[in-house]
């Protein structure tokens, strides 16, 4: 399991190529695309027209199918561009330059986020914003970032307990177990993995953020949220509420498009510089 490197350390959502541009309904021109690029299923959302894909992570389909995404890290870079391509190319329009929100691990963040915009660049966008996925989760879940919040995320092939306090990530844990592995590995041991992480967060936070947020309940999601097996071992091992995010599987593309409409429709938070974890 990977951790934080401390419970008062704050990621912020990273941004890169700073645009002014019209707002949203006031822009013919303006589109953007909002991506959740998993170990397993990439998912993209295009303004105003909703969700348009939902498909395995693969460079080309069929016999050989390469997988440039493992584990939650982008392990081949012109890969995943050539399936951008070959998964939203045509769907685009001409001589238009997107504004793309990305969804991103928060470990490891960094070397996701430099990979994602180099794969990006075949999109031609004329920005990139990078969110991470657990701040996502709780954006298309519509919760309240104004208290501390824990969120479950039990992905393909890896899962994330991200606690979040006023919307930024202040400690995080994973484990490489995920849905895919329910061959080797049971439910229990994912519940083992999560209520391991969370009992190490209760000990290194200094502060009441961990408590408050476990007392409020935990938000789960991804494609474990809907395996009854996983959420019963979670219950069992948190001794905490669990609320389920509407649509698990797609809410951290949904929060990204969230991000996205709030992007064009209000100019002050036109994205940053992209920066580092501190």
């Amino acid at each position: 399991m990977t951790a934080a490197p401390g419970p008062r350390a704050a990621w912020r959502d990273a941004a890169v190529s700073a645009v002014r541009h019209r707002p949203w309904p006031l822009c013919r021109h303006c589109v953007g695309v909002a991506l959740d690029m998993g170990s397993a299923r990439t998912r993209a959302w295009i303004a105003g027209r909703g969700l348009i894909l939902d498909v395995p992570t693969v460079t080309f389909p069929g016999t050989g199918a390469v997988y440039p995404v493992q584990r939650g890290a982008i392990i081949d870079t012109p890969g995943t561009a050539r399936m951008l391509e070959r998964l939203l190319g045509h769907r685009l329009p001409r001589f238009t330059h997107p504004l793309v929100v990305v969804t991103a691990p928060v470990l490891d963040g960094v070397a996701y986020r430099a990979r994602a915009r180099t794969a990006v660049e075949v999109l031609r966008p004329r920005g990139v914003l990078t969110v991470p996925g657990a701040r996502a989760v709780a954006l298309g879940a519509g919760a309240d970032l104004s208290r501390p919040l824990l969120v479950v995320d039990v992905g393909a092939h890896l899962t994330e307990v991200v606690l979040l306090a006023d919307g930024a990530v202040v400690d995080a844990r994973r484990t490489a177990l995920g849905t895919g592995d329910l061959d080797t590995a049971s439910a229990a041991d994912i519940g083992e993995a999560v209520a391991v992480m969370v009992t190490a967060m209760l000990r290194q936070d200094r502060t009441s953020l961990t408590l408050d947020a476990l007392h409020r309940g935990a938000l789960l999601a991804g494609g474990g949220a809907l395996r009854p097996e996983i959420t019963y071992h979670l219950t069992g091992r948190l001794h905490t509420p669990l609320r389920t995010v509407p649509a698990p599987h797609t809410a951290a593309v949904r929060g990204a498009a969230t991000l996205l409409h709030s992007a064009h429709t209000h100019p002050s938070t036109a994205p940053r510089r992209d920066h580092h974890p501190h």
